[in-house]
């Protein structure tokens, strides 16, 4: 599986983005799906993560604490893309942001992903 990410961008505190995640060829319904996200001199963080669509019984979304409120992960699985909303940025949100994909279930932990997008720059500036 290849996941191609668009969408980041610059914009100002207090604004919006939606990156993207696309996997050309490839059904994204049936992977757990995260983002995470890299800013300079951190180690990778956990931003969010979506179970596969099926089981229904067991959908799952999950965030940090620090974007809880404020981004949501989502799915449009007509167009086979995964979804940051990532609203009322602030600078400490800068920050590469790489979509992550996995089989089997749900999970927020970055090893048990093994597919990686090449990351997409946000920046938010003052």
């Amino acid at each position: 599986v290849q996941l191609v990410e668009s969408g980041g961008g610059l914009v100002q505190t207090g604004g919006s983005l939606r990156p993207s995640c696309a996997a050309p060829g490839r059904t994204l319904s049936s992977l757990a799906m995260g983002w995470f996200r890299q800013a300079p001199g951190n180690v990778r963080e956990f931003v969010a993560a979506i179970s596969p669509v099926v089981p229904i019984s067991r959908r799952k979304t999950s965030y940090a604490d620090s974007v809880k409120g404020r981004f949501t992960i989502s799915r449009d699985n007509a167009k086979n893309t995964v979804y940051l909303q990532m609203n009322s940025l602030k600078p400490e949100d800068t920050a590469v942001y790489y979509c992550a994909a996995r089989t089997g279930y749900y999970s927020d932990y970055e090893a048990d992903f093994g597919t990686w997008g090449q990351g997409t720059q946000v920046t938010v500036s003052p």
